[in-house]
Protein backbone atom coordinates (compact mmCIF):
# COMPACT_ATOMS: atom_id res chain seq x y z
CA UNK A 1 0.00 0.00 0.00
CA UNK A 2 1.33 3.80 -0.98
CA UNK A 3 3.14 5.47 1.83
CA UNK A 4 2.41 9.10 2.06
CA UNK A 5 4.51 12.34 3.72
CA UNK A 6 1.63 15.12 4.33
CA UNK A 7 3.23 18.68 5.38
CA UNK A 8 0.89 20.56 7.33
CA UNK A 9 2.05 24.78 7.98
CA UNK A 10 0.75 25.29 11.19
CA UNK A 11 2.44 28.11 13.20
CA UNK A 12 3.59 27.62 16.06
CA UNK A 13 3.83 24.28 16.42
CA UNK A 14 6.54 23.67 17.85
CA UNK A 15 5.00 25.55 20.77
CA UNK A 16 2.43 23.86 21.57
CA UNK A 17 2.08 21.86 25.36
CA UNK A 18 1.71 18.29 25.42
CA UNK A 19 -1.97 18.33 25.97
CA UNK A 20 -2.20 20.73 22.74
CA UNK A 21 -0.67 17.66 21.11
CA UNK A 22 -2.40 15.11 22.76
CA UNK A 23 -5.64 16.76 21.48
CA UNK A 24 -4.02 17.24 18.41
CA UNK A 25 -3.39 13.27 18.11
CA UNK A 26 -6.94 12.50 19.49
CA UNK A 27 -8.65 14.22 16.58
CA UNK A 28 -6.73 12.04 14.03
CA UNK A 29 -7.39 9.11 15.96
CA UNK A 30 -11.17 10.19 15.80
CA UNK A 31 -10.94 10.54 12.17
CA UNK A 32 -9.16 7.69 11.55
CA UNK A 33 -11.28 5.30 13.23
CA UNK A 34 -13.97 5.90 10.11
CA UNK A 35 -11.98 4.29 7.99
CA UNK A 36 -11.29 1.14 9.51
CA UNK A 37 -7.61 -0.07 9.02
CA UNK A 38 -7.56 1.59 5.54
CA UNK A 39 -5.71 4.64 6.77
CA UNK A 40 -3.05 4.15 9.24
CA UNK A 41 -0.95 6.93 10.81
CA UNK A 42 2.69 6.04 11.56
CA UNK A 43 3.74 8.50 13.01
CA UNK A 44 4.58 12.90 12.88
CA UNK A 45 7.54 14.93 13.07
CA UNK A 46 7.15 18.51 15.02
CA UNK A 47 8.83 21.48 13.20
CA UNK A 48 8.72 25.36 14.12
CA UNK A 49 6.00 26.00 11.93
CA UNK A 50 5.17 22.67 10.32
CA UNK A 51 4.18 19.15 11.25
CA UNK A 52 5.12 16.35 8.76
CA UNK A 53 3.29 13.25 9.33
CA UNK A 54 3.34 9.58 7.74
CA UNK A 55 0.31 7.84 6.39
CA UNK A 56 -0.44 4.49 4.67
CA UNK A 57 -3.22 5.28 2.58
CA UNK A 58 -4.70 3.38 -0.61
CA UNK A 59 -4.95 6.57 -2.28
CA UNK A 60 -3.94 10.80 -1.76
CA UNK A 61 -7.73 11.27 -1.61
CA UNK A 62 -8.18 9.19 1.78
CA UNK A 63 -5.67 11.21 3.09
CA UNK A 64 -7.24 14.27 2.29
CA UNK A 65 -10.85 12.92 3.69
CA UNK A 66 -8.58 12.35 6.85
CA UNK A 67 -7.63 15.92 6.82
CA UNK A 68 -10.68 17.52 6.52
CA UNK A 69 -12.91 15.04 8.87
CA UNK A 70 -9.93 16.13 11.57
CA UNK A 71 -9.90 19.79 10.71
CA UNK A 72 -6.43 19.69 9.96
CA UNK A 73 -4.86 22.20 7.29
CA UNK A 74 -2.50 20.00 4.13
CA UNK A 75 0.41 21.94 2.86
CA UNK A 76 1.46 19.57 0.37
CA UNK A 77 1.08 15.51 -0.30
CA UNK A 78 3.56 12.89 -1.95
CA UNK A 79 3.69 9.62 -2.03
CA UNK A 80 7.35 8.32 -0.81
CA UNK A 81 9.25 6.44 -3.44
CA UNK A 82 12.10 5.07 -1.20
CA UNK A 83 13.54 4.78 2.29
CA UNK A 84 16.86 5.40 3.17
CA UNK A 85 18.64 5.22 6.32
CA UNK A 86 22.91 4.64 7.40
CA UNK A 87 22.52 0.94 6.54
CA UNK A 88 21.53 1.82 2.64
CA UNK A 89 25.23 3.04 2.45
CA UNK A 90 25.88 -0.51 3.13
CA UNK A 91 24.18 -2.08 0.92
CA UNK A 92 25.42 -4.27 -2.04
CA UNK A 93 25.41 -1.28 -5.29
CA UNK A 94 23.14 -2.94 -7.78
CA UNK A 95 24.35 -4.38 -10.55
CA UNK A 96 25.22 -2.29 -13.60
CA UNK A 97 23.60 -3.13 -17.20
CA UNK A 98 26.49 -5.05 -18.58
CA UNK A 99 28.26 -3.32 -21.23
CA UNK A 100 29.66 -6.10 -23.98
CA UNK A 101 33.15 -5.00 -24.46
CA UNK A 102 34.24 -6.55 -28.27
CA UNK A 103 38.01 -4.97 -28.17
CA UNK A 104 39.06 -6.49 -25.21
CA UNK A 105 37.24 -9.78 -26.15
CA UNK A 106 39.60 -9.55 -29.31
CA UNK A 107 42.66 -9.30 -27.69
CA UNK A 108 43.14 -5.21 -28.83
CA UNK A 109 44.20 -4.89 -25.49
Amino acid sequence: MPKYVIERTLPRAGKWSPSELAAMSDKSCSALRSFGSRVQWIQSFVTEDKIYCIFVAPSEGLIREHARLAGFPISHVAEIQATIDPATSEAPAPERDHVHDYAKEAGVY
